[in-house]
């Protein structure tokens, strides 16, 4: 049975198992390798020393921004022009792809370490986490170019037809970091510095993979000339992730914003400025990894619901969102459960140093994630509309859940409450973004229930 048969075909579940599982492991993966520092630094040097980590985490995340604009730009241009027999465009974009990758390292290294310390600032750091945000950032800063070029090089790996030796390198780099953090924090006494070190170890672990990857290339026929002139190649490269661009900005300036709200009204509590800033950046972490089940399931269904979808397999197509955001609403609902019921045991992973710290981090957990479960429809809904043909939509209902509503209701209700206030911009933000993904799902299920008149709205180019 070949691949189109099986898409139209085999059993839905069967189809998601083969098609979502890699997606979620690699999601899990990447969420994971992001909080195993604080663990480590949580246990090992206390809530300052995660404090500090959420200060410089906007720093690498502009990283990754920068990555996934350039990996998946040149990833989704190399598959254009190698579907169309253009092999001397796919080779420059390779070229041009890594050169990019290679000189926004480099750049971002050299700002980071010329402005560390006022970049902590403005980013939430405090008289006490500033030490350890410049120990740790530091370092971190000095990795850049391993950190973009991992991230980016990845997708090109992918983009070469070869997954496996992609999943590879991202799983080199979570084992050297993960048996790096406990030996540099604790073995060694390094502290936060240990814990950068580790990351920075990782990073170059899957850089090196996705090296060897890349002189091996299948379809990408990669050698010294193609990057003769590729630097022209740059833009276009760049326009192609300009949306995973975006979509990855956007977390920066939420953190800045949420961690200066976070420090400012902390300091009105008598939990401090440092406490509520740390316990916040350790949730949002916990939330991504919690997600990760819901947009890996997602991901992977995109080419079972798109394919469907052209052939008018209309029915199929709705079974198809059914059954992941069945599966999705139960993970989430699990989860929830735990948070609520026993949030300790996940508190304490990242060190127990102070009652105060234990108190506000099982409040930020039973509260921000209390509606979780609702925000199913923003996660699985995005991914569902841009399967059918709706990037528009999609977009905008990212950027209402990430920027129009939790901004807003972090003032407002930080202003009204306090600190905990804030903690309540995560259940109103998803609460109501959940509303509006309803709306366009509704559209879309209209438009597929009346023969799929283009899901409930023009096709979007």
């Amino acid at each position: 049975m070949n691949v189109e048969e099986r898409l139209r075909t085999e059993r839905i579940s069967k189809l998601l198992l083969t098609f979502s599982v890699p997606s979620i492991i690699s999601l899990v993966i990447t969420a994971v390798y992001n909080m195993v520092d604080q663990i480590f630094i949580g246990q090992g040097v206390g809530y300052l020393g995660n404090g500090a980590t959420n200060v410089i985490y906007p720093l690498t995340q502009v990283a990754l921004a920068l990555g996934l604009m350039i990996g998946e730009g040149g990833a989704n241009y190399i598959s254009l022009h190698l579907g169309a027999g253009e092999r001397d465009k796919v080779s420059r974009a390779a070229a041009a792809s890594i050169a990019a990758l290679l000189g926004c390292g480099i750049v971002l290294a050299a700002v980071y370490l010329a402005f560390l310390e006022p970049l902590c600032m403005l980013f939430g750091a405090t008289e006490q986490t500033l030490p350890y945000a410049l120990d740790y950032g530091r370092i971190i800063s000095l990795g850049m170019i391993w950190n973009v070029f991992s991230i980016g090089s990845t997708s090109l790996v992918r983009a070469d037809g070869q997954p496996g030796m992609a999943m590879g390198g991202m799983i080199a780099g979570f084992i050297v970091n993960i048996i790096g953090d406990p030996v540099a924090i604790f073995l060694l006494g390094m502290g936060v510095k240990g814990a950068a070190w580790a990351t920075i170890l990782g990073q170059m672990a899957t850089a090196v993979v996705n090296i060897v990857a890349l002189r091996r290339c299948r379809t990408i026929p990669l050698d010294r000339s193609s990057f003769s002139g590729c630097v022209g190649l740059i833009p276009a490269v760049a326009k192609g992730g300009l949306s995973s661009f975006m979509s990855q900005f956007t977390i920066v300036i939420v953190s800045a914003v949420q961690n200066n709200l976070y420090v400012y009204y902390g300091a009105q509590s008598i939990y401090g400025s440092d406490i509520p800033m740390t316990t916040m950046g350790v949730t949002v972490k916990i939330f991504v990894v919690v997600q990760c089940f819901a947009l890996g399931l997602s991901s992977g269904s995109q080419p079972i619901i798109g394919y469907n979808y052209g052939r008018g397999l209309y029915q199929r197509v709705k079974d198809t969102y059914k059954t992941i955001l069945v599966a999705s609403a139960i993970f989430l609902l699990a989860a929830t459960l735990w948070f609520q019921l026993a949030p300790m045991s996940i508190v304490r992973l990242f060190g127990e140093s102070d009652p105060l710290y234990l108190e506000f981090a099982v409040k930020c957990l039973r509260i921000y994630l209390l509606l979780i479960v609702v925000d199913v429809f923003q996660m699985t809904g995005s991914i569902f509309l841009q399967s059918l043909g709706q990037p528009v939509r999609a977009a905008i209902l990212t950027l209402i859940r990430q920027i129009i509503i939790v901004l807003p209701a972090m003032f407002l209700l930080g202003r009204w409450f306090g600190v905990e206030g804030l903690l309540w911009s995560g259940p109103v933000s998803m609460g109501l973004t959940a509303i509006v993904a309803v709306a366009f799902l509704r559209k879309a299920w209209k438009g597929l229930s009346e023969g799929g008149k283009k899901a409930g709205g023009s096709h979007e180019a």
